[in-house]
């Protein structure tokens, strides 16, 4: 089994957290907002000591690649890529979206399993980012910003529940009206929930380039509606 350090810096808080055998088993967080550039590297060197004190060899290193935080997500990658260097150690992405979505999936609820996870990170105004996931991570809507209206989502399967979760889901509980919507509260993403998807990549050797990987911005000048993809 692996030991994998993983850091996230896409939102507000700054987190780092040492997973070994599947298992967040230390983990350090920052209740300041916006306090990564002080606060990551000290974690990082906790994780490490801890690591070394358990005589676990760290495998990999995964990051938060975005969407979210321009200077997070730059912050967050440049330790995890200074990290693999030193350590000589493959590096992992993950996107912000889908650890959203799969920390949504660990919620005690009572999950019949054809649901629609819609995360959303909080961008600007009625403004996020976004995507749509099944229980599998396949997209219904492939990740993109957009400016929230009545009938953004009205194109997802409409026999589906829906559900919205993240920092920018809250602001559109006015806007958005159906039935089949519902919203999860907290659901914002931390190192400790990049498990899954950090040990499901290392066991595929799915690896970013450490060199040339750059976050997923997704960022444009103006941002689109929806762009649904095909029903599944």
């Amino acid at each position: 089994m692996s030991t994998i350090l993983a850091i996230e810096t896409s939102g507000k808080y700054c987190s780092v957290a040492l997973i070994h055998e599947g298992l967040a088993e230390f983990n350090k967080e920052d209740d300041h907002e916006m306090n990564h550039a002080r606060a990551i590297g000290p974690y990082v060197e906790e994780c490490i000591k801890e690591a070394r004190k358990r005589e676990w060899k760290i495998d990999a290193v995964a990051v938060s690649m975005g969407p979210g935080s321009y200077t997070g997500l730059r912050i967050g990658l440049s330790m995890a890529k200074g990290l693999c260097f030193s350590l000589n150690v493959p590096l992992i992405g993950i996107s912000t979206l889908k650890l959203i979505a799969v920390k949504a999936m660990f919620r005690n609820i009572d999950w019949q399993g054809n649901e629609i996870l819609v995360p959303m990170i909080d961008a600007r105004r009625m403004e996020v980012y976004t995507a749509a996931y099944d229980f599998r991570l396949d997209e219904f809507m492939e990740p993109q910003p957009m400016i929230i209206e009545a009938d953004s989502y009205h194109d997802l399967p409409y026999e589906r529940e829906i559900y919205f979760m993240g920092d920018g889901s809250e602001k559109t509980k006015d806007i958005l009206k159906g039935e089949r919507y519902h919203w999860l509260d907290g659901v914002n993403p931390k190192a400790a929930d990049m498990t899954a998807l950090a040990e499901k990549a290392f066991r595929e050797s799915d690896f970013l380039d450490v060199a040339y990987s750059v976050p997923e911005y997704l960022k444009e000048y103006e941002a689109k509606k929806s762009t649904v993809k095909g029903l599944k």
